[in-house]
């Protein structure tokens, strides 16, 4: 791809400065951002500098622009590096901008390149007549139109070898040129034309609010209103058809909201003069034993439905969690020595049986 570096220094221009109409646009562009962010403008005032000399972007440019910016210079040079818009060598008059990247390398941008290579040779040399000078370079968003290239600020598309030859002639002789694509393609349209919605009645307007013709009134001579007559669509006549091959069984009640059951809760049942709780379930609540549902049985294994903390202290009996409770000692009683276990007494036995060395 590109060789991002700067041109030698033998080609480099001593100074720059922004001409008055464009340093006023440079304000006008940094003006845009808030204080303290106006590095933002770093792309817009380099492309403008690039414009001014002459299509490429020397290094007193750069260094302009970190100044007009109060950015470091190595900074700007990063974002000139960085981008392939910004040349960084001198340009010929027409500068072609090919793309190399996987669409348009698999529709031809190879034998694009390989006819630009004869006849300008390398990428980044300026042509002997200084018309032209060449450089691959990353996507340029025209996928579906590939292959295609960018020269100077406009995109051709659906270029051959041959296509792109001739345009480069028609450039140089200063006949007009056809921008966008070279073989007739309509925006980026499939090839042969769009084959879909191709009714133009779809897209043009002439649809919007047609259906409102046939509720249209208009105003005779005298001012009274006259409707104007339902246009004759056969929408009636097919509705009227199908309800007597067809009929749809009427839902008088679609819509309505649906009747259900009060709920049997204690305020229901107070509100109706009832005891707001039932007999049989004061009975389950006060019953002492295993947990039941409603009024099944209770289950194997199920803990005693009152066996709370609480019960147990009111009868006499510690607390869930209280069996294995140790008792701390306090802080001023020195904690008691560690019981022996007989293992250090078998250690010194076996060392005092043990045969000294000599």
């Amino acid at each position: 791809m590109a060789n991002r570096r700067l041109a030698p220094a033998s080609e480099q221009p001593q100074t720059f400065a922004f001409t008055p109409e464009n340093a006023e646009w440079a304000k006008h562009q940094i003006a845009k951002y808030p204080e303290g962010r106006q590095a933002s403008a770093v792309i817009p005032l380099l492309w403008k500098a690039q414009e001014q000399n002459g299509g490429w972007l020397p290094q007193k440019a750069i260094e302009t622009v970190a100044a007009e910016l109060g950015m470091p210079k190595i900074r700007v040079l990063e974002v000139a590096t960085f981008y392939t818009m910004f040349a960084l060598e001198p340009v010929g008059r027409f500068w072609i901008q090919l793309c190399g990247t996987v669409p348009c390398d698999s529709c031809g941008a190879r034998e694009l390149k390989g006819m630009l290579e004869k006849r300008l040779g390398p990428p980044g040399h300026v042509s002997a007549d200084g018309n032209f000078s060449w450089l691959e370079v990353e996507c340029l968003g025209a996928c579906c139109n590939a292959p295609m290239v960018q020269i100077n600020q406009d995109y051709y598309e659906d270029l051959t070898p041959e296509s792109l030859s001739q345009l480069m002639d028609d450039l140089a002789a200063g006949r007009p040129v056809k921008v966008g694509s070279q073989k007739g393609r309509t925006s980026s349209e499939p090839q042969g034309g769009a084959d879909t919605l191709t009714d133009e009645t779809l897209f043009d307007g002439s649809r919007v609010g047609a259906w409102r013709k046939r509720f249209e009134q208009a105003k005779d001579a005298d001012g009274v209103e006259a409707t104007t007559p339902p246009a004759k669509t056969g929408e009636a006549e097919s509705a009227t058809q199908q309800a007597a091959t067809a009929p749809r069984p009427a839902k008088p009640d679609a819509g309505r909201p649906v009747e259900r059951t009060a709920s049997d809760a204690p305020a229901q049942r107070a509100a109706n003069g009832e005891e707001p709780v039932k007999p049989e379930d004061r009975a389950d609540a006060a019953e002492r034993g295993r947990s039941v549902a409603k009024h099944g049985g209770a289950r194997q294994g199920d803990a005693d439905a009152l066996d709370s903390p609480a019960k147990r202290v009111a009868e006499g009996e510690p607390a869930a969690g209280e069996e294995s409770r140790q008792e701390l000692p306090g802080r001023d009683i020195p904690p008691p020595p560690p019981e022996a276990t007989g293992a250090s007494e078998a250690v010194e036995e076996k060392l005092a049986s043990a045969p000294e060395k000599k």
